[in-house]
């Protein structure tokens, strides 16, 4: 369908040469209140229209004049997260109906924005304009004066919805994104680039709503109004925060938001409203502040976060890294941590591992199994402080969300942990918590494109962090696995991303590493870890080879195994990495974890 171009109509006229508009507050939140067990508050529209009328009514007698429909997730893919993805239509048309049917109720000439708000999740560029478009239809159809394309922090699905708006529609769009008091979207998105990038789009206004409150609002004002386009800023009140199982709003008074419109009209907003937890008692004070234009009482201040630039010790190199720089050989020893809440046997495994002169550096599995255990983070510290050897935690994104991750990799950092094996982790299906979910919201290859970020002074998003790190990532590689192609493409993304050596997963057939090597070129392109497991006996070899996934013992090793009887052990001690890898990960024997040193002798 052929892109619309924008018509003239008196909203846009009242932008251009009429006083600020005055919008409305927070529908959703409010909705949500008052109507018992909605799934979604757009579901309302269908359930109790009666409080849709009702709260428009109230917003339209506060000072507003401008309501917006109260379909803000109404787009088929959110609507099918609550089983109502059938009823779009008739969800779309009655919030039109519904803010038309308030309009006339009050006798008031208000305009009505047909509210679209973000997908909610991930998807293509071109799913994302298919659904915004058949809203936005719908909207158009029923009678809407303009669009609020609004909460978005994603740069581009925010164009993609301009975009599919005006494929189907001529009616003015004014586009809000929501900003931390970096005045920054979720996304790392500036508010100057957002705006530089929307001026380029037919839209009639552009700004922030919901985001951290006021003050963040403000400051993104600030930094949008260069280029010339009208502006609107609809915060939340502040910060929300749960009590049981209620949404609680900050107690922000009348004259906070009359003052608050008083800055937004002087850095150029024409449109002026509320978002989450603003009430009607909010918007008649941004009423009552336009009507008198008053002017602001206190100067306005946005006060830069300060950024310390870690040096010295905090950029200090980690011994791995410098051991491998230098080709020394390098041998670590894989513990498990306790399944209890006393570290002090494994702190005392670590301490006679590193007296025996042979070896460097334990790593510490992360809820292997998916069983969980001590923190390996939290017990690496305590190896690190107490047994004076160095570290290697595996970290899994199975059991964090990024924000949970990037939490743990600040305070292991603060606590001087470096080496960092970033791992996606055992499904929870294999372990004692049968019924849980993993997390996953990225898997190993964004652990280690996190911590890469963070180690540039930045956050998952690109935002700036107080103080760089200065982690030594590194990842899990399976030179046996069954989808070789797969595992290959997977560590050379990971290689990409930042990760800095390798340790592999258990290698019992040393042909299939080299196959792997060639593969990769005939040289890795990282220092490359050998996992190697003692094995004891031919029945410990079936148990292998026959239950963990990803673990191969050729057939000639198990027959030698099953031959050598008692003597399995030294058969099952031997192994060939020294001419092949930069160094050797050994796996402790269950219970008897100092046997590995029999070995290194």
């Amino acid at each position: 369908m052929p892109a619309q171009i924008q018509t003239r109509n008196r909203f846009l006229d009242r932008l251009e040469t009429g006083p600020v508009i005055v919008g409305d507050g927070g529908m959703g939140a409010l909705l949500s209140a008052a109507v018992p067990r909605l799934r979604t508050p757009e579901e309302a529209n269908l359930r109790a229209p009666q409080a849709v009328v009702s709260l428009h009514v109230s917003f339209i007698n506060a000072g507003a004049e401008l309501i917006e429909t109260n379909t803000f997730g109404a787009n088929r893919r959110k609507l099918a997260h609550q089983f109502l993805d059938d009823d779009l239509e008739e969800i779309n048309s009655a919030g039109v109906k519904l803010a038309r049917e308030a309009r006339e109720v009050t006798g008031r000439d208000v305009f009505i924005g047909g509210s679209i708000g973000p997908l909610g999740e991930p998807t293509t560029s071109r799913v994302r304009r298919e659904l915004f478009a058949e809203q936005a239809a719908v909207l158009d159809g029923r009678g809407a004066d303009l669009f609020m394309i609004e909460t978005f922090y994603d740069l581009e699905e925010v164009v993609d919805a301009i975009e599919a708006v005006r494929g189907v529609s001529s009616l003015p769009i004014v586009a809000l994104l929501t900003f931390d008091e970096s005045a920054e979207t979720l996304a790392g998105v500036t508010a100057s680039e957002a705006a530089d990038r929307l001026a380029e789009l037919d839209v009639a206004a552009v700004g922030a709503n919901h985001g951290a409150g006021l003050l963040a609002a403000l400051a993104a004002l600030e930094r949008m109004g260069k280029n010339g386009k009208p502006l609107a800023a609809l915060p939340n009140v502040g910060l929300a925060s749960l009590a049981g199982g209620r949404v609680i709003y900050p107690h922000a008074t009348p004259e906070y938001f009359a003052e608050f419109a008083a800055h937004a009209r002087d850095l150029g907003a024409k449109v002026i409203g509320g978002c989450c937890g603003t009430t009607p008692a909010e918007i008649s004070a941004i009423r009552s502040a336009v009507e008198e234009e008053r002017k602001p009482r206190a100067p306005l201040v946005f006060e830069s976060p300060e950024l310390v630039v870690a040096l010295g010790e905090e950029q200090r190199e980690t011994g791995l890294s410098r051991a491998l720089a230098t080709g020394e050989w390098v041998v670590s020893v894989q513990l498990d941590p306790p399944l209890g809440g006393n570290s002090a046997g494994l702190v005392e495994v670590s301490a006679a591992l590193k007296e025996s002169g042979h070896v460097g550096w334990v790593d510490i599995n992360d809820n292997a199994t998916a069983r969980a255990g001590m923190s390996s983070l939290m017990v690496s510290a305590t190896i690190e402080r107490l047994a004076e050897i160095e570290t290697i935690p595996h970290l899994t994104t199975r059991d964090w969300s990024v924000l949970g991750l990037e939490s743990m990799l600040l305070g292991a950092h603060a606590e001087g942990v470096r080496n960092i094996l970033a791992i996606t982790g055992d499904p929870p299906e294999v372990g004692d918590y049968p019924g849980a979910r993993g997390v996953y919201e990225v898997d190993s290859i964004g652990l280690t494109q996190l911590m890469a970020n963070l180690n540039r002074g930045e956050d998952f998003n690109g935002r700036p962090i107080d103080a760089p790190t200065s982690f030594f990532p590194g990842v899990a590689v399976n030179p046996t696995a069954d989808d070789v192609e797969l595992e290959l493409d997977r560590f050379r993304q990971k290689v990409e991303a930042g990760a800095k050596f390798a340790i592999t997963q258990i290698v019992f057939d040393l042909d299939r590493f080299d196959d792997f090597t060639e593969r990769l070129g005939g040289r890795w392109p990282i220092p490359v870890l050998i996992e190697v497991f003692p094995l004891t006996s031919h029945r410990l070899a079936l148990r292998l080879h026959n239950e963990l996934p990803g673990i191969v013992v050729p057939d000639e090793l198990q027959h030698a195994l099953q031959d050598a009887g008692s003597d399995a052990a030294a058969i099952g001690f031997t192994h060939g990495s020294r001419e092949r890898a930069a160094g050797v990960c050994l796996v402790a024997p269950f219970r008897r974890r100092l046997r590995v040193l029999e070995l290194l002798a």
